[in-house]
């Protein structure tokens, strides 16, 4: 048994090891500046590989990356306003999900390529919410994160362009953020699962994916205070921008 056997019918050697050296560089931004990852891994493994796959693949290995940090994040976070926003996410979350799982491959770049470029904007414009709290605020921003994450797992930026504007102290914030991310994607997996779309050859495909989106997360850290952050966070965007270009259906006759 060869290598390429062990991969999903659709997914060719040269896909997997395009999917690796993505998983690679997203792995490196989440690890360095906490962000990114799907905004640059969405767009770009979607435009070899199948959305639907590509999506589930980006849920497990991140939702088994994330997991450790649960415990202390649970100790520390405003769990009473983390609840009221997960009840956003457990609605959006699957309607994410039907959108992924009954649209066409094409159609479903194009909404990620517009959501991730739309969502860049909201990181570029430096946006957070400094109004009141409001319940109702609250659920509906849950509801679009979970929305995003369902559809394209890229529900960050909203989540924390929010959080990250209320007066409390940075280290509650992040872990409401991390709290949160954890229900959304137990709902994930949850609502991936039920549609068929967390599959064997998702799962196998996690096992060779999984491991180098590691290294790049471990990377990333391995880099935190030996460069600027702005620089950094400057490639970062960049990277994202780029991913939008290359992953824009309307390119695949002159990219590929």
């Amino acid at each position: 048994m060869t290598f390429a056997d062990l991969l999903p019918k659709d997914v060719s050697l040269t896909i997997a090891m395009a999917l690796c050296a993505v998983a690679f560089v997203s792995g490196t931004a989440r690890g360095f500046s906490g962000f990114g990852s799907a905004l640059i891994f969405m767009p770009l493994a979607s435009s070899f590989a199948a959305p639907r796959l590509v999506a589930a693949l980006l849920l497990v290995i991140d939702f088994v990356a994330a997991a450790p940090l649960l415990p202390d994040a649970w100790r520390k976070a405003d769990r009473k306003a983390t609840a009221v926003i997960v009840l956003g996410a457990l609605v959006g979350v699957p309607v994410g999900t039907y959108f992924l799982s009954v649209l066409e491959p094409v159609t479903t770049r194009w909404i990620i390529s517009c959501f991730v470029a739309a969502l860049l904007l909201l990181l570029l414009s430096g946006w957070r919410y400094r109004g009141k709290d409001h319940a109702w605020l609250s659920v509906g921003i849950g509801g679009l994160s979970g929305f995003c994450s369902g559809l394209a797992q890229t529900g960050g930026p909203p989540i924390v362009g929010y959080w990250l504007g209320r007066p409390i102290a940075p280290i509650v914030a992040r872990a409401n953020i991390l709290l949160f991310f954890g229900a959304s994607d137990f709902f994930s997996m949850v609502s991936y699962a039920t549609t068929g779309l967390i599959s064997r050859e998702s799962l196998v495909l996690s096992l060779i994916v999984g491991p180098v989106y590691a290294v790049g997360v471990a990377f990333g850290a391995s880099l935190f205070g030996r460069a600027s952050e702005k620089m950094f966070r400057g490639i970062c965007y960049a990277l994202i921008a780029m991913a939008v270009v290359f992953g824009l259906p309307a390119l695949d006759g002159i990219l590929r």
